[in-house]
């Protein structure tokens, strides 16, 4: 979908409750991202994390397929900042954030991710308010409005 057929409603992308997004600077793509205006933060299902001290980074396995644990994608970001997070069960996680690239459909803007484990959860990646501000309005009775999938 090119960017002049998204829909935009005062300037903003309309985008569903469920998107495809890509992060091309750590090698990911289309992660079914929950879009989530509840949450502050946006985070990102990881796996195996190794700080590398030497050059202020982080390694970490993503799993694209939930139905395949075994299939791994190793990644390697900067290390932007180190948080406390609240989860949406109300426990505290200290967790690192990596600031990257995120795409849909043409749209290319920087996100902070924190890198937790979201396996208990249905989708990958979730985008929180902070990663939405300013840029997009959600619809949320729709899902894959930007990113056009079906």
């Amino acid at each position: 979908m090119s960017e002049s057929a998204l829909n935009y409603v005062n300037d903003r992308v309309m985008v569903g409750v469920v998107e495809s997004i890509d992060l091309p600077l750590v090698g990911l793509s289309s992660i079914n991202t929950r879009i989530d205006t509840g949450a502050q933060t946006s985070a990102l299902h990881v796996d195996h994390i190794v700080v590398h001290k030497e050059d202020k980074q982080v390694s970490f396995e993503f799993h694209p397929d939930f139905h395949d644990i075994d299939k791994t994608i190793r990644c390697r970001a900067p290390i932007h900042d180190r948080r406390w997070i609240k989860s949406s069960n109300g426990e505290r996680e200290r967790r690192y954030v990596i600031k990257t690239q995120a795409m849909m459909s043409g749209i290319s803007w920087d996100i902070e991710l924190t890198l937790t484990d979201r396996s208990s959860m249905t989708h990958l990646m979730l985008l929180g308010r902070e990663a939405l501000s300013g840029m997009f309005i959600v619809d949320p009775g729709a899902d894959y409005v930007a990113s056009n999938r079906t």
